[in-house]
């Protein structure tokens, strides 16, 4: 099966980017190469929350792990267009994905049944993503599915969340992350399904721009989100929103600072 999957050229699936015309070894270099944020970013990110981690949940650096294996595999499937590239890509998404929502998810959106028990709900998240990974195998459209039905709520929370934002620096950071987020999808429809428009407009790059941009949108939500966590979830913890390597620079990497309150003495953390 590895030998027919892990074949380069059997993915069904072709971007804009002509196929080796770069190097004789890397299908679609470009595409490839884009990935870099995935590896670049998280390791900071990993340190920036390492406090978030700590105090809050440790599960958010799972997070950043996980993006990690997102640009991984999504660089070994442009670079071969193999059919297992673009299932590993596809799962990688998928399971970060179930992860942030697992972790993220607003308790007032959670089905009366659960109880607001968020174990509960990661529960049934993991189980619905190891089912979506296991019919992958057998229909891969099963999987771009599954991400549609994520993305959708994921963005529309997001939006109605920035709303009613008070702080001028959380709305701010709301407002580009939906902007990118947007610009981010406008250029996979336009790689995916406008092609010949693409071409001829001589910049078949749009692909390697989705990956730059859906990264940028995709981890500023999680900050955004592992904010309102903090603010909904844990009454004895403050998040504040923080900038590296400058904190006034918004357009730095943003992260979660927690102030905490032991025996109503407040303490930076």
């Amino acid at each position: 099966m590895w030998e027919y999957y892990g074949k380069p050229g059997t993915s069904p699936i072709d971007w804009c980017e002509g196929n080796y015309q770069v190097s004789s070894n890397i299908a679609e270099f470009v595409n490839t190469l884009s990935n870099f944020l995935f590896l670049l970013l998280p390791p900071i990110l990993i340190h920036l929350f390492r406090d978030y981690g700590h105090f809050v949940n440790p599960g958010i650096h799972v997070i950043w792990v996980l993006m990690i294996v997102v640009g991984l595999s999504s660089a070994y499937f442009h670079a071969t267009l193999s059919l297992i590239g673009q299932l590993l890509d596809e799962l990688a998404i998928l399971w970060v994905c179930a992860a942030a929502f697992s972790m993220f998810f607003p308790k007032k959106f959670f089905p009366r049944c659960l109880n607001g028990n968020r174990k509960i709900f990661g529960t049934v998240l993991g189980i619905c993503a190891a089912i979506c990974t296991g019919l992958t195998f057998w229909e891969p459209a099963v999987n771009a599915f599954a991400l549609m039905l994520l993305v959708i709520p994921t963005f529309i929370i997001l939006c109605s969340a920035i709303k009613e934002e008070r702080s001028m620096r959380i709305y701010r950071l709301g407002l580009r992350t939906a902007l990118v987020m947007t610009l981010a999808i406008i250029c996979w429809l336009l790689d995916k399904f406008f092609c010949d428009t693409v071409l001829g407009e001589k910049f078949p790059y749009l692909h390697a721009m989705w990956h730059i941009l859906i990264f940028i949108s995709s981890y500023t939500a999680c900050v955004l989100f592992a904010y309102y966590a903090v603010k909904e979830e844990y009454a004895n913890r403050i998040a504040d929103l923080r900038y590296w390597p400058v904190n006034d620079f918004e357009l730095g990497i943003p992260f979660v600072s927690i102030k905490c309150y032991y025996n109503d003495e407040k303490r930076n953390i």
